[in-house]
């Protein structure tokens, strides 16, 4: 998934932070809560993905689900961490409303929130993480499509298929009962040779 689209939307649709958000892959809370910045400020983190085994026997078709937190880094204004909590409630709905549901490109489903919980409180400030997650199979459903996996590549480089050259030697009742009873004998009792028609583009 990229963080791109995530990040854009988050800006857009979550005023609370005035557009400041980021991404990355890296991300130290310890650092972000020491940091002279303006806040409320946001950022994107891929944090993983997780994978399910494959769903049939002759292809590779895995569930993926990708997953990203957004952290958020607020003010301290109490000791209590009130007014931080109550921040929070009201930034979780801005973040529901922009993410849950959204598509970030065609082939990922609607996003999901997964939970949150806080990473970090001190004196000056409060870091909270909101998780996030969105699925998509890995492996094609159309053969037109591009390939995804190895499997699918070594496929395509495949020459199409023009016939069938087929050798019946029959069980029964064909069978040479001087050579073994009942078949197969070796011995092939029927052929057929099969041409397929060439697709049309």
């Amino acid at each position: 998934m990229k963080l791109t689209p995530l990040v854009n939307q988050i800006r857009d649709r979550c005023p609370t932070f005035g557009g400041r958000v980021a991404g990355g892959l890296d991300w130290d809370p310890a650092m972000a809560a020491s940091a002279k910045m303006a806040l409320p400020a946001a950022y994107v983190v891929m944090t993983g993905d997780e994978a399910a085994p494959s769903q049939a026997d002759n292809v590779v078709q895995q569930d993926i689900a990708d997953e990203f937190d957004v952290c958020v880094v607020l003010d301290q204004e109490d000791e209590a961490g009130v007014i931080a909590a109550d921040a929070v409630h009201d930034i979780r709905a801005q973040l529901w409303r922009a993410l849950v549901g959204f598509r970030p490109s065609p082939e990922l489903e609607p996003i999901q929130y997964d939970g949150g919980g806080l990473l970090l409180i001190n004196r000056a400030r409060v870091v909270y993480r909101f998780g996030f997650s969105s699925a998509f199979q890995l492996g094609r459903n159309d053969g037109a499509d591009p390939a995804e996996t190895w499997q699918e590549w070594e496929l395509d480089g495949l020459l199409p298929l023009e016939g069938l050259d087929i050798a019946l030697d029959a069980v029964d009742p064909m069978a040479d009962k001087n050579l073994q009873y009942p078949g197969p004998d070796g011995r092939i009792e029927a052929g057929i040779t099969l041409n397929l028609p060439e697709e049309t583009p």
